[in-house]
């Protein structure tokens, strides 16, 4: 089975600026990922895509040998990243001459996961014969308890049920994705925009592993959980 894995990183960021290019204990963010994706040793290749010359710089010195320079058409802020990972994957398949059966993408801003999480995603999408797979968290805001929304009349409930809920214990029990992990098949990927509609798994991992860095509060959470192990 031949896998392909993409590490996509835009040069410009909005909600924390450059994080791409940032260190996090005395390595690259993109280092995190890059490591975990070699060390699994699962991907018939790793290709980092970005627009940004010292992203791809960076990713070369830490021993990535694939590189897409992303054309702008595909490096704006509201470009959906499921394009950006068809056209890794497009571009691999020219460049390599020949066909993967599955994509894997690695979030950089997601540092946390695990090899095992990685083997452990990928043994349950080929159990269960999924289209596609994402990894998420227990959700700690339960939006059939305790998320409201505003509306004319003040606050409602964002969701309701029939059944009257008076503990977080007895709502239907929700994830978020953590932006870790996404696993497509080929021609699924090649097929589809959007995550939905298909088989999709879940693959749930532990909150002290899900952080998403975004803002410079979480750039500080999980530089924490890094100094901690």
């Amino acid at each position: 089975m031949k896998i392909l894995c993409t590490i996509c990183m835009r040069g410009g960021s909005k909600g924390l600026k450059n994080k791409n290019l940032s260190r996090m204990n005395n390595k690259y963010l993109m280092w995190y990922t890059i490591h975990t994706a070699k060390k699994s040793k699962i991907f018939e290749d790793v290709v980092v895509s970005s627009d940004n010359s010292s992203i791809l710089k960076i990713a070369k010195t830490l021993g990535i040998k694939n590189f897409i320079h992303r054309k702008k058409t595909l490096s704006k802020s509201k470009t959906s990243k499921i394009l950006v990972i068809r056209d890794c994957l497009k571009k691999m398949e020219i460049n390599k001459k020949k066909k993967y059966d599955l994509v894997f993408d690695l979030d950089v801003t997601s540092p946390l996961r695990i090899i095992d999480d990685i083997k452990k995603a990928k043994k349950t999408f080929i159990k269960n014969k999924y289209d596609i797979l994402v990894s998420g968290t227990e959700a700690r805001s339960n939006p059939y308890f305790n998320a409201v929304k505003k509306t004319k009349n003040g606050v409602m409930p964002v969701l309701s049920l029939q059944k009257k809920i008076t503990c977080r214990q007895d709502a239907p029990k929700v994830y978020d994705l953590n932006a870790s992990i996404y696993i497509w098949k080929r021609n699924v990927l090649l097929k589809k925009d959007n995550l939905w509609g298909r088989k999709t798994g879940l693959y749930v991992m532990p909150f002290e592993r899900s952080w998403d860095i975004d803002t410079k509060t979480d750039f500080q959470i999980v530089s924490f959980f890094m100094e901690n192990n």
